[in-house]
Formats: C-alpha cells, sequence, structure tokens
C-alpha cells in the first residue's frame, strides 16, 4: 500500500446501527452546501463553511462531523487543483490556458454536482464519500 492510497482511501463510514436524525441529516446537508459560501466570499469560502460546521459539531454529532469533514477535505483538494492550474498557465506564459481554461471549467461543475450529490446524499442519512479527494483532514 502506498503513501498515495493512505490520502486518498475513504475513512469508514459512521456507526450505521443508528440511522442519523432530522437534525443531523440537515446539519450534514448544511456542512456540504456551506461550499456554496465561496460565491459570496471568494474561493477560500468553499473551505471556510464546511470547517465551521466541522468545528461545531463534531464533539456532539458523528454524522455531521464526519460528512462536514469529508466536504472540507474535497474542498481542499478542488482548491489545490484550481491552485495548480492557475500555476500552470502562469508558468507557461499563458499557453498553458489551452489547457487549464477546460480543466477549470470541468473541475467547477464538478465541483458543483458532486456537492450536491453529496448534500441530497447528507439530507437522506448516507454517509457518501467524494471521489479522487485527498483525506487531509483526518
Amino acid at each position: 500500500m502506498s503513501e498515495l492510497d493512505n490520502l486518498t482511501a475513504a475513512p469508514p463510514p459512521p456507526d450505521s446501527a443508528t440511522p442519523p436524525s432530522g437534525d443531523e441529516r440537515t446539519w450534514a446537508l448544511m456542512g456540504h452546501l456551506s461550499a456554496f459560501t465561496a460565491f459570496v466570499t471568494g474561493g477560500l469560502g468553499s473551505m471556510l463553511g464546511p470547517l465551521v460546521v466541522w468545528l461545531i459539531k463534531r464533539d456532539t454529532m458523528p454524522f455531521v462531523a464526519d460528512q462536514a469533514k469529508e466536504a472540507l477535505n474535497f474542498n481542499i483538494t478542488v482548491f489545490i487543483i484550481g491552485c495548480v492550474l492557475v500555476l500552470f498557465s502562469i508558468v507557461t506564459f499563458g499557453i498553458g490556458l489551452l489547457l487549464a481554461w477546460p480543466l477549470g471549467i470541468a473541475l467547477f461543475i464538478g465541483w458543483v454536482v458532486l456537492t450536491i450529490l453529496a448534500a441530497i446524499k447528507a439530507n437522506e442519512g448516507v454517509a457518501y464519500r467524494y471521489p479522487w479527494t485527498l483525506r487531509l483532514v483526518k
């Protein structure tokens, strides 16, 4: 098992023997949807929203903590990829925009779609795992 496998392997979902309550599902939904504060606050808002939900509820609601941490890890991963695309464009003196622009659009669409999908799953009480996410916050 490589070190990359350790970073990207999904953690086990919280105990599924007891389904999350309505309040937990609502908070988990907000943990995912709070990433859309990026439209108001700029790119860093996508990480601040899930971080706030995780910090507030991590000790009292395990399902919410798991989903907010998952959303936080996903948004950190998307932010890192976006920074790499911008850096690639700068290093190549703008020529890299031919590749970075379509990839950036695909990244944005994927971010929106996966965030909405995760919010729907969390509202159903299902522990959602984002694909291709670096699990940096444990």
